[in-house]
């Protein structure tokens, strides 16, 4: 019997999932891919580290210079880049993606809530202090929420006895040690945003992560990828965001008039604001629906656990 592949170019996209990926996983042995587990996993956190270093840097120049501290006007601009390259990337037959299911974005409702307040949470506290202040201070303590909402939410795989164990005593050392080199005045707002920024993000790479494990369960032909997942993500943070900048004090209209969209250099730091930001929440994201909510917590706050300890030596 005869294959004619090249019969209708419009099932080229088509015919990449059902044979490429299935050619790639008999290429690759399950043994080979898990020894580089821990290689790619040190190189997406040390990429994610530099990359946060620089959106750190340019934030602290772009926000006080041009004095635009509009923390969900930031946020909104964010999500709708990575909208947009997400559907230029699948324009370009470079990933699969299908249209925004109505069921599947009823079920990323929470971690996009979440997720939405904690980016704008993150980008208040960049705006008020260079280096973000109680919530870097606090961020140690995310993977140790990230295990409680593991075990709260009842995921199928939640993390070992060890690993729990051993990320309690690298973070709570962290912020023992971060405490006796003495810690900076926090506003009065910050004892609040801090730990409630914590709790939405755990909650949202939890949530995530059960949603992943929910679709890995459903039938081949019913399930969807997961960049279906982070997409339908994107488009309910737009929407939140959306509506949250509509009645937030700074209207749309009032953040347009104040920026300088005759310099040049303005494009410049808010786009590279917006792409690295858009970079490091889909590492994260990523890391949430493939590996585990842990494994993404530790990425997210990787640098800021080890920090303490390489300034003692």
């Amino acid at each position: 019997m005869k294959y004619n592949f090249m019969r209708n170019s419009g099932c080229s996209g088509r015919w990449r999932r059902r044979w490429y990926f299935p050619v790639v996983r008999s290429l690759c042995p399950t043994h080979l891919l898990k020894s580089l587990l821990p290689t790619l996993g040190l190189v997406v956190v040390v990429i994610y580290g530099l990359a946060d270093k620089l959106r750190n840097f340019v934030a602290g120049i772009f926000i006080p210079q041009y004095h635009y501290p509009y923390a969900v006007a930031l946020s909104f601009a964010q999500v709708l880049v990575s909208l947009l390259v997400l559907n230029l990337l699948h324009v370009l037959n470079l990933i699969p993606l299908k249209h925004y299911s109505r069921s599947l974005g009823e079920r990323v409702l929470v971690p996009a809530i979440c997720n939405s307040i904690h980016g704008v949470l993150t980008m208040w506290a960049k705006a008020r202090s260079s280096n973000a202040g109680l919530l870097t201070l606090t961020l140690p303590l995310l993977p140790l929420l990230t295990i409680g909402f593991s075990f709260a939410l009842k995921l199928s795989s939640p993390p070992s006895i060890h690993i729990s164990v051993l990320t309690s005593i690298l973070s709570g050392t962290s912020i023992v040690i971060t405490a006796f080199q003495g810690l900076s005045i926090a506003e009065p707002l910050e004892h609040i945003y801090a730990p409630l920024a914590l709790i939405l993000y755990s909650v949202s790479l939890t949530w995530l992560a059960k949603v992943s494990e929910a679709e890995r369960h459903c039938s081949p032909n019913a399930q969807t990828s997961v960049f279906d997942i982070y997409y339908a993500q994107l488009v309910n943070q737009s929407w939140v965001l959306g509506l949250l900048w509509l009645l937030h004090v700074d209207s749309p209209w009032h953040v347009l008039r104040q920026g300088n969209w005759h310099s040049l250099l303005f494009y410049g730091y808010l786009l590279a604001i917006l792409l690295l930001g858009m970079v490091l929440n889909f590492l994260v994201c990523i890391s949430a629906l493939c590996v585990s909510p842990l494994a993404a917590a530790l990425t997210h706050s990787a640098r800021q656990v080890l920090q303490p300890f390489f300034q003692l030596v």
